[in-house]
C-alpha cells in the first residue's frame, strides 16, 4: 500500500467518510484489490473522480439478500461485475472438472462466488430492494450481452440482461459508458429512460424507438435451435464492433427488444493517462492479511499495462469482443509516473515484470485507415499475412522501455504478457528486436503460434508456421550472439475448431523435429464471446458461414491433448491409439521418425532409440520448457489474466 485510502466496504467506514449513504454500492465477484488491472479499481476510482460515492460489496453472501443491504439502498444504484474473469471459467476446468484454487479470492479459496455470478447477485438486489436500478459491467456480462452458446449447460443461454434482470448492461471498457449513466442517474433521469448512451445494451419494448441506425436479428427462438442462424448472427455482430463503423444491434425476446447501442470511442492517450493517473492503493484490502492476500495480484504489482485493445485478432480470443481490435496507449510520461510509483513501494527490488498490455508491442493502431474509418469488418492485419497498409514500428514502445530501464530504483525490466512474433518479424529495423532479446527477457520470452497445421492455422486467425520459424532462428541468433541461453515459451493448443487427429500427429512430429517438449499444452476451452467458439458449437466459420472440423468428443480431445505430450510414459497408450486413428502406424515403432514405441515392448524407447538419448534432452535447453499458465489464465478473456493488464485474453 502506498499511502492512499480504499473505498470503503462496510457502512461503519462509509459514515466515518461522513456518509449518509453511498451513490452506488459496487458488487463484484473477486477480492477486492484496488490496483489498475482490476476493472473493478478502475471502474470505482473513474466515478470517485466525478464526485460520486462508491463502496464496495466483495464477495458478498449471496445465499441470502442479508448482505446485498450492508450499505443500505445507494442514492442512486448497484454496479454489478462477477470480477475479472467469467465465473464459470474461474470454477471450471475445460474438462468440465471443478478447480481447486481460485487466484481472485483471498487465500485461493474457491467458493467466494457462486456459478453465474451476476445473476444471482442481481437476483438478490432485486429481492433486496425491488426496482432500484442496477447496472452491470465487467467481462461476463460483455461478452454474455447476446444470446451465446454456454459450454458449461452444451446449449444457447439468453443475454445475460434478460437473465439477471438488471436495467442496463454496459460492454466494453467502461469507462466512458458507465461515467455518462453516473451522470444522467444524478440529475433524476430514470433508468428506464437511459436509453442512448453507447457501449450499454437494454431491453426494451418491441414498438420503442432505437436512437441509432441498426441492424434487425433473430428471435432467440429462432437463435437457440438454429445453429445457422446463429453463425450468421454471431458474423454480423462481429462485424459491428468499432466504434467508427459498427451499428446498433437488436434481438428479440418474446415481446420484448435487446438492442446495444454502437460500442463508445476508446479511450485516447490523455484520458488512458488520466484512468492510470488516478489514487489506486495498488494492492489487496487488508481484511485479506489473515488469509495471505489475493494470489492474482502477484504478476501484476510490479507490471504496468500501456495499452489497449488488439488488432492481431486471433479468433479464440475474447479482445476483438470486449476491448476492441482499435489499439491506443499512454504517453511515456504517464508509463514513466507508474514506474516511479512502482520503484517506491514496499517490497519492490529493482525489477518491473511486464510492460505491456493485450499484446505487449502493439502502441498505436494498426493503419491511418483504422483511426478514419474504423477496422476492417472482413479482413485482419496480420493473418494470414501482412496487410499492405500494416504500419510496423516499435520505436516508441524501444525507447519506452528504456525510460521506464532509467526510473531511479530500476534494476531491470522484462516483457512478459506476450508479443506477436509476427509484427515483430515484419519489422525492417531489428533495433527493437536486438533490444528485447538483450535486455528485456527474463530468461524465457512467451509466444503463441499455437499450432503448425495452415488449415487449423487459418481457423486460429494466425500465420503461417514459416512465420514463427523465421522468429524463432532470428530469435536464437540474437541471444547466441550475446553470449546468453534464454528460451522461449511457446504456447500450444489441442482440440481448437478445425484441428483433426492428422493435424495433431503434424504438430506432435514437428515438436520432435524441434526437439521441444512442452510441459503444458492447453486444449481449447469454448469461452463465450469468441468466433473459435461459435464454429465449436455450430461446426460454420461465421465470418464465411463454410462448414469446419469440430473435436466435441471427449476422447478426441484425450488423444489430440496426449499427441503434443507424445513422449511421456503415461501417454502411450494414448498415442498408439491415436496414430492407429490417424493411419500412421508406422510412427510406432523403434525408428528415428517414430513418436512411439509398441505396447508390446518393455524396453524405453530412449534404450532403443537410435539417437540414444532422452527425446527431451536438448529440446529444453535450446528452446525452453513451457512453464505452468494455469488454464484460466490462458483462457484469453480480456480481463482474465491479471498478467495481460487489463483485463477487463
Amino acid at each position: 500500500m502506498i499511502g492512499n485510502e480504499f473505498l470503503p466496504i462496510t457502512a461503519k467506514e462509509c459514515e466515518e467518510r461522513g456518509w449518509d449513504r453511498p451513490d452506488f454500492v459496487y458488487v463484484t465477484g473477486d477480492a477486492y484489490v484496488d490496483h489498475p488491472s482490476f476493472g473493478v479499481a478502475i471502474i470505482s476510482r473513474v466515478l470517485e473522480a466525478e464526485g460520486f460515492r462508491v463502496a464496495i460489496l466483495s464477495q458478498p453472501d449471496y445465499k441470502s439478500a442479508e448482505d446485498f443491504k450492508r450499505f443500505g439502498r445507494p442514492r442512486l444504484g448497484f454496479l454489478v461485475t462477477s470480477g475479472n474473469i467469467d465465473s464459470m471459467v474461474a470454477h471450471y476446468t475445460v474438462s468440465l472438472k471443478k478447480r481447486n484454487y481460485d487466484y481472485y479470492s483471498a487465500g485461493g479459496k474457491m467458493g467466494a462466488r457462486p456459478d453465474r455470478a451476476l445473476i444471482v447477485y442481481c437476483n438478490r438486489i432485486r429481492e433486496a430492494y425491488g426496482d432500484v436500478p442496477i447496472i452491470i459491467g465487467g467481462l461476463e456480462a460483455s461478452l454474455r450481452r447476446f444470446a451465446h452458446y454456454d459450454y458449461w449447460d452444451n446449449k444457447v443461454r439468453r443475454s445475460i440482461l434478460v437473465d439477471s434482470r438488471a436495467d442496463i448492461l454496459s460492454y466494453g471498457m467502461g469507462e466512458k459508458s458507465i461515467t455518462r449513466i453516473a451522470k444522467l442517474l444524478d440529475k433524476g433521469v430514470p433508468i428506464k429512460k437511459i436509453r442512448d448512451v453507447r457501449g450499454t445494451v437494454y431491453l426494451t419494448s418491441r414498438e420503442d424507438a432505437i436512437h441509432y441506425p441498426f441492424i434487425e436479428g433473430e428471435d432467440y427462438d429462432t437463435l437457440k435451435t438454429d445453429k445457422t442462424a446463429y453463425a450468421r448472427s454471431f458474423g454480423v455482430q462481429y462485424r459491428n464492433q468499432d466504434a467508427i463503423s459498427g451499428k446498433a444491434l437488436v434481438e428479440y425476446y418474446d415481446n420484448k427488444m435487446l438492442v446495444q447501442n454502437p460500442p463508445m470511442p476508446p479511450l485516447e492517450r490523455e484520458e488512458l493517462d488520466k484512468v492510470y493517473d488516478l489514487p489506486y492503493t495498488r494492492a489487496w484490502h487488508p481484511s485479506y492479511k489473515e488469509a495471505g492476500g489475493v494470489p492474482a495480484i502477484t504478476e501484476v504489482e510490479f507490471s504496468i499495462t500501456h495499452n489497449r485493445g488488439c488488432f492481431g485478432a486471433c479468433n479464440f480470443c475474447a479482445l476483438a469482443f470486449h476491448q476492441g481490435r482499435a489499439v491506443r496507449s499512454r504517453s511515456e510520461e504517464s508509463v514513466v509516473k507508474e514506474a516511479e510509483i512502482i520503484a517506491a513501494m514496499p517490497g519492490f527490488k529493482g525489477y518491473i515484470h511486464d510492460v505491456g498490455g493485450p499484446t505487449a508491442n502493439f502502441r498505436y493502431p494498426a493503419c491511418e485507415k483504422q483511426v478514419k474509418y474504423g477496422v476492417c469488418p472482413d479482413k485482419r492485419c496480420l493473418a494470414p499475412k501482412p496487410c499492405r497498409n500494416l504500419q510496423v514500428d516499435h520505436s516508441e514502445y524501444a525507447r519506452l522501455l528504456k525510460k521506464v530501464a532509467a526510473v531511479k530504483g530500476v534494476k531491470k525490466v522484462f516483457v512478459r504478457s506476450g508479443i506477436r512474433f509476427d509484427y515483430l518479424v515484419y519489422d525492417k529495423d531489428e533495433t527493437f528486436f536486438k533490444q528485447l532479446v538483450a535486455d528485456h527477457v527474463s530468461g524465457q520470452l512467451k509466444v503463441a503460434p499455437e499450432h503448425v497445421c495452415q488449415g487449423v492455422l487459418g481457423y486460429m486467425g494466425k500465420p503461417p508456421v514459416e512465420v514463427y520459424d523465421r522468429f524463432k532462428k532470428r530469435y536464437f541468433e540474437l541471444t547466441k550472439s550475446i553470449g546468453k541461453e534464454q528460451y522461449l515459451v511457446p504456447y500450444l493448443m489441442s482440440s481448437h475448431p478445425g484441428s483433426t487427429i492428422q493435424d495433431a500427429v503434424e504438430l506432435a512430429l514437428y515438436l520432435k523435429r524441434s526437439g521441444y517438449s512442452p510441459e503444458q499444452v492447453q486444449d481449447y476451452y469454448p469461452t463465450p464471446g469468441t468466433v473459435s467458439t461459435c464454429m465449436y458449437y455450430t461446426g460454420l466459420d461465421p465470418l464465411t458461414m463454410k462448414k469446419v472440423h469440430v473435436t466435441v468428443d471427449y476422447e478426441e480431445k484425450r488423444l489430440q491433448r496426449a499427441l503434443l505430450q507424445y513422449n511421456r510414459p503415461e501417454n502411450r497408450e494414448l498415442v498408439c491409439k491415436a496414430l492407429k486413428a490417424a493411419g500412421r502406424e508406422d510412427l510406432i515403432g523403434f525408428g528415428k521418425d517414430c513418436l512411439v514405441r509398441p505396447l508390446s515392448s518393455s524396453r524405453s524407447f530412449a534404450e532403443r532409440s537410435p539417437r540414444g538419448q532422452d527425446q527431451r534432452g536438448k529440446g529444453a535447453v535450446k528452446e525452453g520448457r513451457r512453464q505452468g499458465a494455469s488454464p484460466a489464465h490462458r483462457s484469453k478473456q480480456s480481463q482474465g489474466n491479471p498478467s495481460k493488464g487489463k483485463k477487463t485474453r
